[in-house]
This record gives C-alpha cells, sequence and structure tokens, in this order.
C-alpha cells in the first residue's frame, strides 16, 4: 500500500542550493533483510501502511519517497574532532534521503541514512556499516527515547548481505543500511564549513534558513539580533540535551561539533555507554584517551562547541550580544538538569532552590555509595511513595548509607507526578532494565553466531515496557 493520505513529503533542504550538499547515488545491495522496523514513528509519519517489500524499496533500496528528492544528498560541513579542525568531513556513509513532516506537531523530519555507501566526502572509506553497529544505534535510541532523551528514531535496519572488513572487530562482519528519523541534519559543523571558507553569505543564508525552518521563534528582523537570537535558542536547547544525557547516565563517545546540531537532538551514535554507577571519568570510545568527553565532561564540551557557532556568526553580529547568549548555558544546564532528576524520579518540582538542593544531594549519594545507576532512579521513581519497595530491593544496603539519609529526609516534601505510573508491572519487577555494555555484547553473539535475533527482540520489548511506565512513548498520529 501506499503512504496513507496525510503523509507530507518535503523537499526544503533543497532550496539551499548545490553549495550546501552533493546529488549522489545509493548503493546497489546484494539482499535485503528487514531487521528493524519502527512502526510507532512510522504511524506518526504516515508510514505505517507501507508493506514490507514497499519499505525495503525506500529504505533499502532507496527507491524516492513520493513527494520528495528525486535524489539523495550528501550534506557538507566540516567540524572539530577531538578539538581538531578537519576541513575534509560531510557525508561519507550517508545522505539526507528525504524529508516529511511530524503528523502531531507538525515539525520538518529529515529521513538520514548510515551505510548508504560511498559519497565525495567518503575518503578512502566503503561508505558501509556494520550490522552491529546498526544494532548498536537501534538500542541506543529506543533506550535513550524511554529515558526521555530528546534523539533521533532509529527508523529502519536492513541487512544488506555484504562482508565488510573492519580493523576493531572480528572481520568479515555482516553489514547493513540504517535510516534515522531526526530533526533536522544542520550541524554546528554546517556553519563551520562556510566560516573556514570565508563565505560569511553562506553563512547568512544558512542561519536564516534555520530559522525560518527549524527556529521560528529566533526570527528578529534585525539581522545582528536574530543571529544572537538564533544563537540563544540552540544554547537553550544542547544544554537541555546535556542534561537529559547526564541523568540518564548516557555517554555519547565523539562530541565533535559535527554530531551536535542545531535542534539540541542526540544523533550519530558510534561509541556510547551507559554508566554502571556515577563516575565523571567514565569514557565510552576506546580511543578517547584523555578521556575528552568523559561523562562528567560532557557539559563542558558542548558548550565549547556552541562557543564555535559563535565565532562563525561573528560577522554577523556582535561579540557582546553573542557572549551574552552563550553565558546563558551554565544556569540553562542547572535547571534543566535539577528538573531532569525530578522527572526521573517521577516527582513534581517544588521550586527552583529547594530542587536544586534535592538534585545535588542525589547525585552526592550517587557518587558516595556506587550504586547501580538506574537502579536508584528505578528504586525512588515516586520519592517515599516507594520507600517501602525500594528497602526490600536488592540495592537496599545502598540506601542505609550516611549520604542518602539527607535524600530521604529531603524527599519528605516532594509528591508523585500527575503522571508517574507507580503501579505499573514495570515497576512490580526489582530489577530496571538496563543498557550496559555486557549487555549488548550478551545479545549481539547469537545474532553473530547463528542468526539469533531472539534476545534483541527480547530487550526491545522490554524497553518498551520501561518507556510505558515512564510516558514517554511517542502519541499516534
Amino acid at each position: 500500500m501506499p503512504p496513507r493520505p496525510d503523509y507530507r513529503p518535503a523537499t526544503t533542504h533543497a532550496t539551499l542550493g548545490d553549495e550546501f550538499f552533493d546529488r549522489v547515488a545509493p548503493a546497489v545491495f546484494p539482499k535485503h533483510v528487514l531487521r528493524r522496523r519502527n512502526q510507532r514513528w512510522a504511524a506518526r509519519v504516515g508510514l505505517d501502511t507501507l508493506t514490507d517489500a514497499e519499505w525495503l524499496a525506500h529504505f533499502g533500496a532507496f527507491d524516492p519517497m513520493p513527494g520528495s528528492f528525486p535524489q539523495p544528498l550528501a550534506l557538507r560541513y566540516h567540524g572539530h574532532q577531538f578539538r581538531s579542525y578537519n576541513p575534509d568531513l560531510g557525508d561519507g556513509r550517508g545522505f539526507l534521503f528525504a524529508q516529511l513532516h511530524d503528523l502531531v506537531d507538525g515539525r520538518l523530519l529529515d529521513f538520514g541514512t548510515k551505510g548508504s555507501g560511498q559519497t565525495p566526502w567518503s575518503r578512502t572509506a566503503d561508505g558501509r556499516l556494520t550490522l552491529k553497529g546498526g544494532v548498536r544505534e537501534v538500542l541506543a535510541t529506543e533506550m535513550l527515547e524511554a529515558l526521555g532523551v530528546y534523539t533521533s528514531k532509529s527508523f529502519s535496519l536492513v541487512e544488506t548481505g555484504e562482508d565488510l572488513v573492519r580493523g576493531d572487530e572480528p572481520s568479515p562482519t555482516r553489514a547493513s543500511v540504517l535510516v534515522r528519523l531526526s530533526h533536522s541534519h544542520i550541524r554546528i559543523g554546517s556553519f563551520q564549513r562556510f566560516a573556514y571558507l570565508d563565505q560569511p553569505d553562506n553563512v547568512a543564508r544558512l542561519l536564516d534558513y534555520a530559522i525560518r525552518t527549524y527556529l521560528p521563534a529566533a526570527w528578529r528582523d534585525d539581522r545582528a539580533e536574530r543571529a544572537a537570537a538564533f544563537l540563544a535558542d540552540v544554547t537553550g536547547r544542547v544544554a537541555a540535551l546535556g542534561a537529559q544525557w547526564m541523568v540518564a547516565g548516557f555517554v555519547h563517545g565523539v562530541l565533535n561539533t559535527d554530531n551536535v546540531n542545531i535542534t539540541g537532538e542526540s544523533f550519530d551514535y558510534g561509541p556510547w555507554r551507559f554508566l554502571p554507577s556515577y563516575d565523571p571519568e567514565f569514557t565510552a570510545a576506546y580511543f578517547d584517551y584523555n578521556g575528552l568527553y568523559a561523562y562528567g565532561r560532557q557539559p563542558d564540551t558542548l558548550l565549547w562547541n556552541l562557543v564555535r557557532l559563535a565565532e562563525c556568526l561573528l560577522p554577523l553580529s556582535t561579540k557582546t550580544a553573542l557572549e551574552a547568549a552563550l553565558q546563558a548555558f551554565a544556569p540553562q544546564f542547572q535547571r534543566a538538569l535539577d528538573l531532569a532528576v525530578l522527572r526521573r524520579l517521577g516527582l513534581e518540582p517544588v521550586n527552583e532552590a529547594q530542587d536544586a538542593a534535592l538534585a545535588q544531594l542525589w547525585w552526592g549519594f550517587l557518587e558516595a555509595s556506587r550504586v547501580g545507576f538506574e537502579q536508584a532512579f528505578f528504586d525512588w521513581h515516586g520519592g517515599l511513595a516507594s520507600a517501602r519497595r525500594a528497602d526490600a530491593g536488592p540495592a537496599a544496603e545502598h540506601y542505609a548509607h550516611p549520604a542518602f539519609a539527607a535524600v530521604r529526609e529531603a524527599l519528605k516534601d516532594y509528591v508523585p507526578s500527575p503522571s508517574a505510573k507507580l503501579d505499573h508491572p514495570y515497576f512490580t519487577g526489582s530489577h530496571p532494565c538496563t543498557m550496559l555494555i555486557e549487555e549488548v555484547e550478551a545479545l549481539w553473539a547469537p545474532i553473530a553466531e547463528r542468526d539469533d535475533w531472539s534476545l534483541f527482540t527480547a530487550k526491545l520489548a522490554a524497553i518498551e515496557t520501561m518507556a510505558d511506565a515512564f510516558a514517554t512513548l511517542p502519541s499516534a498520529a
């Protein structure tokens, strides 16, 4: 069947012109085996009626989506990678395949690919994605969405029948192509490219397009004010994302400027990890030798990246106005962090000062006790209303820790939020759903050894149950 009648395609990005992208052809794969179809989000964009054959034609062979681009667009950008500038970046194994609208809130969304073949920006790489890499991205996005993080969605995963050689995992290994659904692929690195090329007119053009398309509240008739308002909007969004990561116990791994976008949406998951227990020095990437992108450094890294965006906007605004926008990052991040702690604990806010005090006590307890990160949030979801369950659970000894006495006292002033589902079946168990690296490897092993996807499917079902308990599932179209 074709898309639903309410499906709303778009070609908005093409209006920027050929200086912003390259038209490319997708790779031709020897086979297409559907491994993941995100039916929740398919319903939200009007594509849930596609048959599996139609799905594979669009998201495996990349037949154009009705009403969108006739040919995929490989986007051009630069970026700082581990604080070193790289002018040779761009979509090297992906492209912007199509655009369409969210049927619930009207947002413009992108279908971006990973593993779809070589482009002018591939350099010496093969433009492919390992199946394991695709599985890991599905797991990351599903878990983050369930935990309330604003993330791209893994819309489709198709195994492609190729054998890939990789130096950092057993080879040859199976190949795949991933399609992600994202709210913009305009990165800080997109602006950096034109600043590096000394093309202020294209910086201004990208700025105006980004505001009109994604951040209309930032529009000002005066260009200098417009650039500063844009930076302020992006700063607030990125601060909120950083807070969401911290409260999810998530470590992105490669927080380069090309991996931070203007809408404050988390995306592009290579090396990533979830914390076993609170540890500011915990890193995700084995090649992050100095811990630049460690868990505890993520907020500072995000601000560093925003400063790079501000540098691109200097020809369009004033240093004073741009600095003022950046100075809002710290208080915005801190308030977002405090509120995110309360949201994860399923509690109603009281006031800014008291909420901050509770959050500080909570972080101090996590650091002092080294209790399981997800276990603690699970046990105390609902605050003191869950005390009996927490004190009878597997981490009960940690709640006798002196650092928790102050937390318990502070919780007396908090009540469960109206949306808290404390009687949900998820909370009748003793352990939360987690996504530690050992679990990822354990569910990958049977896929690699005997094509057994049962553990993967079971984990996705467990995440969906958790998401339902936290009320983070998307609404239907």
